[in-house]
């Protein structure tokens, strides 16, 4: 199973210039990458991603230069292939199977955070981050999934 985990873009931020000891040690353990342990790939971190969260990335930390921001651990992890991303074919593909009106009756989160939902809930793991309570809680409470949801790092096994 691949060590993959959702960061939401309002936790990005915290990537960046001042750290706390925790973010730091996420964000040892997404840089990391031993490129000559080839049969172990899956056991190294893998960001779970769309094109709509890569563009929230972006624009979030557009201004920050630092080499912990979340684009330059994206584009890390681009590089070495451990960028998990979720295409928006499978997106809707999960929304028509999954969003019944009696689930969208139920959701809390807003409409853009409702095309975030699929990508924790199509990961390995379905580990995520995420100071949304709204968002926690539809992940949470999302019917036929378990989903491990934390404000915090070291609430979660994420290692």
């Amino acid at each position: 199973m691949r060590k993959d985990i959702f960061v939401d873009n309002n936790v990005a931020s915290k990537f960046s210039n001042p750290q706390d000891k925790e973010y730091i040690k996420l964000t040892e353990w997404l840089m990391f990458y031993d490129q000559n342990d080839t049969e172990n790939k899956d056991n190294y971190a893998h960001l779970v991603v769309s094109k709509k969260l890569l563009v929230e990335y972006s624009r979030s930390a557009l201004n920050s230069k630092s080499d912990t921001s979340i684009p330059s651990i994206v584009d890390k992890l681009l590089r070495e292939n451990r960028l998990t991303i979720v295409s928006n074919q499978q997106i809707k593909d999960f929304q028509a199977v999954h969003y019944t009106k009696v689930v969208l009756r139920k959701l809390r989160s807003n409409n853009e955070d409702r095309e975030h939902l699929p990508l924790v809930l199509l990961s390995d793991r379905k580990f995520a981050l995420s100071y949304d309570d709204n968002f926690i809680y539809d992940l949470i409470n999302f019917s036929g999934f378990t989903v491990l949801v934390k404000k915090r790092p070291e609430e979660i096994p994420y290692k």
